[in-house]
C-alpha cells in the first residue's frame, strides 16, 4: 500500500506513547487517591478508579475510529457539528443536571456526561474552518469579530451554567489567532490588562491611578518630544486634582483619592482629545486612547469581581493573592493540596503510601488536585516526571502544527497546544497557589470521563489531520 494513502503508517506513535503514558500514570493515582474505599480490587467498577478502565477502554475505541475516518469529515463537518454543539450547550442550561452548583451535566444511568467538555475540539474545528475560508483576512476587523464570535459563544452559554473555570479557557484561542496573523500589539495590549487586573486587586486604586497618568506622561514627552507641553499637562491636571482635594476637606466630604483623581482627569482629557483631532495627532491620541481604556479598564475590575463573580470565587482570588488569610475556608482545599505536595519531599512517600491522600485531606484529589497525590507519594521526582511529559506532548505537538500543509490542520492543532497549555498551568498552579483556583481537570491525567474522552478527541483528531498532511484539505 502507498505510505501516502496509509493511515496508520503515517501516525505519529510518540505522541500517542505520551498519550499512553499519562493517561497510565494518571490512573494509577487515581487508583492510590481512592484505594481504601475499595473492596473488589482494581476492577471495582464502583469506585472511580474502576469507572476510569471503562472510561480508558471506551476512550481506545474511540481513537481508532477517529484515525479511521477520512480526514475530509472533519472540514465538511465543522459547522455542522458546531450548530448541534450550540444547540447542546442550550439544551444543558434547560434539561441538564446540577452538580456542585452548576447546571453543566447531562446523567445517564451512572454515568455523567459534561457537554462543554467536547465543545473544546467542535470550536476548534469551527475556528479552523473559518480562518482557512478563502474571503477570510485577519486585519479585516469585520472578520475578526466573526472569529471571535465563535470562540465566545460556547463560553458565553457556558457562563450561564455557570462554570467560570471553562469559560476562562477560551480565551486559550487567541494564542492561534496570533499565531495566524494577529496583532503583537494587542496580544501586548491584553498581557497588560491582565496584569493591571491582578495588581488592581492588590494595589490601591488611586496609586495605580497616579503610575497611569505617569507613564502616559512619559510616553507622550518622548513622542512629542516636548517636555514643556507634558509639564503643562501635568501641571494642570495637578492643580485641578489639588483644587478639588481641597474642596473636598473643607466641605468634609468623603470622596475617595481615586474619585477625586478621575474628576481632575476629565478637563485634561477632553482637551487632549479635541486638540488631536483638529491637528490631527493620532499618536497623541492614541496614548491617550491608552490611558482613557486602562482607567475604564480598572473600574470594570471593581464592578466584575463585586457584581458577577459569587462569593467564594471573590475569596479565591484574594486568597491566592495573599489578600485574605482563610486556611480553614475558602484556602482550604490549596492549603491542604501545598501541605500534601510538601511532604513528599524528593522522593516522595511511596506509591499508595500518602497519608494526606488516605485520608481525604484534599478535596477533589481525583479530578481537579490529582497533582497532590502525585506530590506526596512521588515527591518532587514524580512532580518532574509530570510536568516533563506535558511539556514532551506540547512540544510534540508544536511540532507536528508546524509541519501541516494544510493551514486547517495547522490552526486545530495549535488550538489543541493551546488548550492543553492552559489546563496544565492553571490545574498545576492552583494546587500549589500561585494561580485561584477554578476548577479544571489535568488532561488525560484526572478522573472523568467526559474531559478524557474531549481530550482524546482532541488530540486524535489532530494525529488523524497529521497523517493525511500530503493530501489537500482545504
Amino acid at each position: 500500500m502507498d505510505r501516502r494513502n496509509n493511515t496508520f503508517a503515517n501516525i505519529d506513535w510518540l505522541s500517542i506513547l505520551l498519550w499512553l503514558v499519562i493517561l497510565s500514570y494518571g490512573w494509577m493515582n487515581i487508583y492510590s487517591a481512592n484505594i481504601m474505599e475499595a473492596e473488589g480490587g482494581i476492577f471495582d467498577f464502583s469506585q472511580r478508579f474502576g469507572k476510569q478502565i471503562i472510561w480508558i477502554g471506551a476512550t481506545i475505541i474511540l481513537a481508532v475510529l477517529l484515525l479511521m475516518l477520512d480526514a475530509k469529515i472533519y472540514t465538511y463537518f465543522a459547522y455542522i457539528l458546531y450548530i448541534i454543539m450550540v444547540v447542546v450547550l442550550m439544551g444543558v442550561l434547560v434539561f441538564g443536571t446540577e452538580v456542585n452548583g452548576a447546571k453543566s451535566w447531562f446523567v445517564i444511568g451512572g454515568f455523567q456526561f459534561q457537554p462543554s467538555e467536547f465543545a473544546k475540539p467542535i470550536t476548534a474545528l469551527a475556528l479552523a474552518k473559518l480562518l482557512t475560508s478563502h474571503t477570510f483576512e485577519m486585519k479585516r476587523i469585520t472578520d475578526l469579530l466573526k472569529a471571535l464570535v465563535v470562540i465566545f459563544i460556547p463560553p458565553a452559554l457556558i457562563l450561564l451554567q455557570p462554570d467560570m473555570g471553562s469559560t476562562l479557557v477560551y480565551f486559550a484561542f487567541i494564542f492561534v489567532l496570533f499565531r495566524e496573523g494577529f496583532s503583537a500589539n494587542i496580544m501586548l495590549l491584553l498581557a497588560a490588562l491582565i496584569f493591571l487586573f491582578f495588581t488592581t486587586l492588590v494595589v490601591d486604586n488611586a496609586f495605580v491611578l497616579l503610575i497611569l497618568v505617569s507613564g502616559g506622561l512619559l510616553i507622550y514627552a518622548i513622542v512629542a518630544k516636548s517636555s514643556k507641553k507634558t509639564v503643562l499637562i501635568g501641571a494642570w491636571t495637578a492643580v485641578t486634582f489639588g483644587a478639588l482635594y481641597g474642596i473636598n476637606r473643607l466641605t468634609n466630604s468623603e470622596f475617595p483619592l481615586f474619585t477625586l483623581g478621575l474628576v481632575s482627569l476629565i478637563p485634561i482629557t477632553l482637551v487632549l482629545f479635541i486638540k488631536g483631532l483638529q491637528s490631527r495627532m493620532y499618536k497623541h491620541l492614541k496614548i491617550l486612547a491608552g490611558v482613557v481604556i486602562a482607567v475604564l479598564f480598572m473600574i470594570s475590575v471593581d464592578y466584575a469581581i463585586n457584581n458577577i463573580l459569587k462569593p467564594h470565587q471573590q475569596h479565591r482570588i484574594y486568597v491566592t493573592l495573599g489578600i485574605e488569610d482563610d486556611p480553614q475556608g475558602v484556602g482550604y482545599n490549596v492549603n491542604q493540596s501545598k501541605i500534601a505536595i510538601g511532604s513528599g519531599g524528593f522522593k516522595g512517600k511511596g506509591y499508595l503510601n500518602g497519608t494526606q491522600t488516605k485520608l481525604h485531606f484534599v478535596p477533589e484529589q481525583s479530578t481537579d488536585f490529582i497533582f497532590c497525590t502525585v506530590g506526596e507519594e512521588w515527591g518532587f521526582l514524580g512532580t518532574t516526571f509530570v510536568i516533563l511529559l506535558y511539556l514532551g506532548l506540547l512540544l510534540r505537538m508544536i511540532f507536528l502544527a508546524e509541519r501541516q500543509r494544510s493551514a486547517f490542520s495547522r490552526i486545530f492543532g495549535y488550538s489543541f497546544v493551546s488548550i492543553i497549555f492552559i489546563h496544565f498551568l492553571v490545574n498545576i498552579g492552583m494546587t500549589i497557589g500561585i494561580l485561584p483556583v477554578i476548577g479544571i481537570p489535568l488532561p488525560f491525567f484526572s478522573y472523568g470521563g467526559s474531559s478524557l474522552w474531549a481530550f482524546s478527541m482532541f488530540l486524535f483528531i489532530f494525529l488523524r489531520l497529521d497523517a493525511s498532511r500530503l493530501e489537500i484539505l482545504n
